[in-house]
């Protein structure tokens, strides 16, 4: 006795592909309600902890703000570069603000979109100068640099920041796009299901992996102009070079993300005191957030893309910010059997006059 085959009739088999369809539809828009529901959840959370805060800075007593000392008013913006080892520099300060006492925040913007509207701009601008109740603050999110001064306020913020390598950042960024990371492994990404390797991309053109991927680091130090997010503007990678050494306090790079918490920390103590030890006692295992799945790209990828025009441009302000970091680090510290020490002051004064009687 033959095997007995079951054949669906061709009208059946359409109607369960059109069943199929229908039942993923639905599963996308109910995971996208979802999604939303959790947004909303989440944002009257954050809601309820300001007020409390609030509520609880106004049952101490008001502030004077004649008598808030320079160190108690200080606000650090950290415009997060995404894949740049932003989670685990940024989860130091979570574990510190306790102990240091001071607020941090996170710049939750829609969609992640680095630019902000302008009267978004104008909110953001009064948030973080008159929110009294939230200072001594640190606001971190993937937010591209705004010039506070063309808003007319008396007293800026510090802007600090890390970058990374061009390319080693957009191989991090694709990776984590499709597989996530071992910080939340169980969240869904965007490209999920993809596994396309990177050098598959690149060799067949793809555009996840496309050389005006690289342009990133630059629109971000640039800030919020137009020209700023033109892919390949002379012009923006000036603004970014200019803003990184005039209107940076310290940008440090992923490589040697060490060295710029002790820079941080020698400099800034209110906020970054007891820093550096954190990191090499807890931070380098802890806190290091790990792309899952990632292969490094080939030799003949890395040369694909290093003949790019734009790769060039991303990869000297990269270079240019390294030079700076470097330079600010070789006149702050002194190695000694193979350890970074900072080094003690350095100045003093003297001859001064009138001599007091």
């Amino acid at each position: 006795m033959g095997l007995l085959r079951i054949m669906m009739p061709p009208k059946l088999q359409l109607l369960a592909v059109v069943a199929f369809a229908v039942a993923m539809l639905f599963l996308e828009n109910q995971i996208q309600k979802l999604e939303e529901s959790r947004s909303k959840l989440e944002r009257a959370i954050a809601r309820h902890e300001v007020r409390e805060i609030e509520q609880r800075h106004t049952m101490d007593g008001p502030r004077q703000d004649a008598a808030l000392d320079e160190e108690e008013d200080m606000v650090i913006i950290y415009n997060r570069v995404p894949k740049t080892a932003s989670t685990s520099f940024t989860n130091i300060a979570y574990d510190l603000c306790a102990k240091n006492k001071y607020h941090v925040l996170h710049i939750n913007t829609t969609k992640n979109n680095p630019v902000m509207s302008l009267q978004d701009q104008v909110r953001f601008v009064k948030n973080i100068t008159s929110w009294k109740e939230m200072k001594p603050g640190f606001y971190h999110g993937h937010v591209s640099y705004l010039d506070f001064a063309k808003f007319g306020v008396k007293k800026k913020p510090i802007y600090i920041n890390v970058i990374r390598d061009p390319i080693e950042r957009l191989v991090s960024y694709y990776y984590f796009l499709r597989f996530g990371d071992d910080y939340r492994p169980g969240l869904r990404r965007r490209k999920q299901g993809d596994k396309k390797t990177f050098d598959e991309c690149v060799a067949e053109g793809g555009s996840d992996c496309a050389p005006e991927k690289l342009w990133l680091q630059i629109p971000f130090f640039c800030g919020h102009s137009s020209e700023c997010w033109n892919v390949g503007s002379r012009w923006a990678m000036d603004q970014a070079k200019y803003n990184l050494i005039n209107e940076y306090f310290l940008v440090g790079v992923t490589e040697e993300l060490e060295d710029f918490i002790m820079l941080l920390e020698a400099a800034l103590p209110r906020f970054f005191r007891g820093a550096t030890e954190l990191y090499r006692t807890v931070g380098k295992k802890s806190h290091l957030r790990k792309t899952t799945e990632k292969k490094l790209p080939t030799k003949q990828t890395i040369a694909k893309l290093q003949q790019s025009d734009i790769w060039k441009m991303e990869n000297e302000f990269y270079e240019f910010a390294l030079e700076q970091f470097q330079f600010i680090r070789a006149h702050a510290v002194r190695e000694k059997d193979g350890d970074l020490y900072i080094l003690a002051q350095n100045f003093f004064y003297e001859k001064i006059y009138p001599k007091s009687n």
